[in-house]
């Protein structure tokens, strides 16, 4: 459809400017030669003759005189055209009295444009003057035109289909694979990678979808791991109060039984208590609930509290709490409730990951005017170097053989955080870790 409004547009314009070529030189020897014909001095006849063998536009056009009785008298080329060539514009001209034009085929096949013009009546016998033009070579310098369009509509074709392959194979189709992972994803399959094929933007999509995948399986590792970790963990309190409390009934006049079998359901009633509270602050920390009751209080008492709670149990454990308490610092401003479950998640921890005979250190001093640092070090297993860096991670443990739920460690650097302060964690495997607690002094509530 292209082509051939292009090659319309072009015929009419070629040919347009043809007609008003021939046009233009009509009217300037019809001039001439009406001038001639107002000037008594002059010979009409002779300025026919003059005007055709003066004819500049021989190689472009012929110049032709046309007798009254319709035939041609006088060519510029010297060669009077075939009898039966057709001369419709010289019959337009005589049944209109003015001008004919024409478009068409001599006898030889050759393609003409002709323009023909009535003179004034003479004595010369001479009835009109007509231009023609061979069409020949326009007509193949249009049909180049023409091709060269076809070429270059052709082109933009093959260029067209080439590039919507190459983007239905570089966006169309990894976009289709990027939808199909993402439904498995969805269904919580995060085994598929998505190939790259490009270093694109498509392919730095499928690298960064990878990556998620990846850190989405990681995720759902360590969820799995922690609800069969916490589900062992309640499991074995349960277990003991269960089989106590049966000791109990069973034995119920042995005093020295039941006072054994009590302080043991205790314990674990409070382990209990411990695990569902962590649960309950994480559960809030997720849901944006977790909130602070902040006011100025005394870090060592709390700190203090903290000790004497796991000075006896690290004993049982054959594990010895040293603090090194200073003689006073300053106050902080603070939730102390929550200082304190921080303190004794950390110091938990640390006797936790302790061996029997080792030894877990707490220090308390002024790093600097601004701040207050607890550090809390431990000889323990320590936490290996690929670990560290997810320590702090929901869900995350490093040691499966010890007891834990690994939200602990998560819900304290939390809260140390919603206190403007800062928990950091050095350890070495083998070594043993320590855990630094660093909080802002304000003496003032912000």
């Amino acid at each position: 459809m292209i082509v051939l409004l292009g090659a319309v547009a072009l015929r009419s314009y070629y040919y347009n400017s043809a007609e008003q070529y021939l046009s233009s030189k009509m009217n300037m020897v019809s001039s001439i030669l009406q001038n001639s014909y107002n000037d008594p001095a002059s010979s009409f006849s002779s300025e026919v003759c003059l005007a055709v063998e003066n004819w500049a536009e021989k190689d472009r056009c012929e110049l032709m005189i046309i007798s009254e009785g319709g035939k041609v008298n006088l060519t510029s080329s010297g060669f009077v055209p075939t009898i039966g060539d057709d001369m419709k514009d010289y019959a337009q001209a005589l049944s209109s009295g003015g001008s004919g034009y024409y478009v068409g085929k001599l006898d030889s096949g050759e393609k003409i444009m002709a323009m023909c013009v009535m003179l004034p009546k003479n004595d010369s016998g001479y009835s009109a003057i007509r231009v023609v033009s061979s069409m020949t070579n326009l007509d193949n310098q249009l049909w180049f035109m023409i091709m060269a369009l076809i070429l270059i509509c052709a082109a933009i074709l093959i260029f067209m289909f080439v590039s919507g392959m190459y983007f239905v194979k570089s966006i169309v189709l990894p976009v289709r694979q990027i939808s199909s992972t993402a439904k498995r994803y969805a269904r919580g399959d995060f085994s598929v990678r998505i190939r790259k094929n490009n270093d694109d933007e498509i392919g730095e999509l499928c690298d960064t979808i990878n990556h998620m995948a990846q850190e989405l399986a990681l995720s759902e590792n360590m969820k799995n791991e922690f609800i069969s970790s916490v589900s062992h963990e309640l499991r074995t309190p349960l277990t003991a109060i269960k089989g106590w409390a049966e000791t109990i009934a069973s034995m119920p006049d042995d005093m020295k039984t039941v006072q054994k079998g009590m302080r043991v359901i205790s314990g674990e009633t409070e382990r209990l208590s411990q695990m569902v509270e962590e649960l309950l602050d994480f559960s809030r920390m997720q849901n944006g609930k977790f909130t602070l009751n902040k006011e100025q209080m005394d870090i060592l008492a709390e700190l203090g509290d903290a000790v004497l709670i796991y000075v006896e149990r690290a004993k049982k454990d054959n594990i010895e709490v040293i603090y090194d308490e200073p003689d006073m610092l300053p106050f902080i401003y603070g939730d102390k409730n929550r200082i304190r479950q921080v303190f004794i998640n950390i110091i938990d921890n640390a006797i936790k990951y302790s061996d029997s005979g080792g030894t877990v250190s707490i220090q308390a001093f002024l790093p600097d005017a601004e701040h207050i640092e607890i550090d809390v070090s431990d000889k323990g297993c320590g936490i290996s170097e690929q670990d560290l860096p997810k320590i702090k991670t929901k869900f995350y443990k490093a040691n499966y053989t010890r007891r834990g739920s690994g939200i602990g460690l998560a819900v304290a650097d939390e809260i140390i955080t919603m206190h403007g302060g800062k928990l950091d964690i050095v350890s070495k495997e083998g070594v043993g870790t320590t855990v630094k607690i660093r909080l802002p002094i304000e003496n003032t509530a912000k």
